[in-house]
């Protein structure tokens, strides 16, 4: 054989041609990742086998494949066929159901990065004897050598790396806007399941970050105290934001009024509306759920107020504790009035931390291995960071040096902006 028929061969990221190992590592990946989203497809159909559209057929079905993308991995593209789930009850009382494959976490798409992809795996329920092999296939070269052992100083590393970075220094900085919630998931060995407690702030430049995870119980007010407290004595963060927005559980505004007191209250209203649909027979919650987004999606807070009244008069007087669910929280449910317009879809939900949690929350069943209160938490502190590089800047964000510099606003405009739009 003459030198000029040899072929060099290499890995992905070369200039070399694949080698043939590589190409049937990639492809018995690409059939591993293909199986296990039709598995979850085919589990999400089942479960709504009994829900039928107004024409008695099953509401929920298959409805063919969206077309091919490629997920990025250590041995090159893989091509996947994302099965798509069809609901057939639109138009009905019923709200769409939608299916999102948790297998494939839209942060993780594109990544040759361990420390993403490990973390993930271990909380899906991968022990530690088995992620040679599903690395291997997943990361090609970088993966042998990464041993039970290994894993586990991996691990010890990265709930260092949690504990250091809860003790960093944000003196001299401001964060104008906060979300918080309470992230609930069931760690493989413990019988409760765990709460993490989750703020994210928005700063001065508009740039979300993570401010805080850790474990928490029950979302109670000791655990929000002594979180808001490190925040503020520890960390620095000595101002008070703007504006917090979280659920209706009472732990964390209780503490937020003692830490920081000049913070005013947003309800999250994705929380509410769940809260107040839960409260309602089926055959009304289409129609509510219609009448509460006119709510919140008003123009301004005087329409706003008129749809309040609106959905209280039509169903205060049959269905009174969806009507009470409601009102309790009425002024805190429109405060995002007084902020700049651009901001009012950040503000109105606690969608940044909902949004990044959702594949992480992990409402599974126990499985085999072990997984400590701690470990869990290093593990979704990892995911969270690695989402966080992710998060879209807030629009608007010169509005924000309005808002430090003490403008006040009303429906969504500078006060003095809209008196003079009104004189004219």
């Amino acid at each position: 054989m003459g030198e000029d028929t040899v072929v060099r061969l290499g890995w992905p990221g070369s200039s070399v041609v694949d080698d043939p190992l590589l190409l049937v590592l990639r492809d018995g990946a690409r059939r591993m990742l293909q199986q296990v989203i039709e598995a979850e497809v085919e589990t999400f159909v089942a479960a709504y086998a009994e829900h039928e559209d107004e024409r008695g057929r099953r509401r929920v079905v298959r409805n063919g494949h969206a077309p091919e993308r490629e997920i990025q991995t250590g041995i090159g593209p893989i091509a996947v066929r994302r099965p798509k789930v069809r609901d057939r009850g639109i138009g009905s009382a019923g709200e769409r159901i939608r299916f999102t494959s948790k297998v494939l976490p839209p942060f993780l798409r594109r990544t040759r990065n361990v420390e993403e992809l490990l973390p993930w795996l271990y909380l899906k329920g991968i022990s530690t004897g088995q992620f040679e092999e599903a690395l291997t296939a997943l990361l090609g070269p970088d993966a042998p050598g990464l041993s039970a052992a290994t894993v586990r100083r991996l691990v010890a590393a990265w709930q260092a790396e949690h504990e250091r970075w809860q003790r960093r220094d944000l003196s001299g900085r401001r964060f104008i806007y906060i979300w918080a919630d309470g992230v609930y998931f069931t760690p493989r060995l413990d019988h409760d399941r765990q709460c993490l407690l989750v703020v994210i702030g928005a700063d001065a430049d508009g740039n979300k970050e993570l401010l805080a995870i850790e474990d928490g119980f029950r979302e109670s007010a000791q655990s929000w105290r002594e979180l808001l407290l490190r925040l503020r004595d520890e960390n620095g963060l000595t101002v008070d934001p703007e504006l917090a927005t979280g659920d209706g559980a009472l732990g964390f505004w209780k503490a937020l009024h003692e830490i920081w007191p000049k913070t005013r209250q947003q309800r999250c209203w994705v929380h509410k509306t769940a809260n107040v649909l839960n409260k309602l027979p089926p055959s009304v919650q289409g129609k509510a759920k219609k009448d509460l987004h006119a709510i919140y999606q008003a123009e301004e807070r005087e329409t706003a107020e008129q749809a309040f009244d609106r959905f209280l008069e039509k169903y205060g007087t049959k269905h009174d504790k969806a009507a009470a669910c409601l009102i309790k929280d009425r002024e805190a449910l429109l405060t995002f009035y007084d902020f700049p317009a651009e901001h009012w879809k950040h503000l109105r939900t606690s969608n940044p931390i909902e949004s990044t949690f959702a594949t992480v929350r992990l409402r599974t069943d126990k499985t085999k291995g072990c997984l400590s209160r701690d470990t869990a938490l290093a593990m979704v502190f990892k995911l969270a960071k690695s989402a966080e590089r992710h998060w879209r800047k807030l629009d608007g964000a010169n509005r924000l040096g309005q808002l430090i510099e003490g403008v006040k606003f009303r429906n969504g405009e500078p006060i003095q902006d809209a008196e003079d739009k009104a004189a004219a």
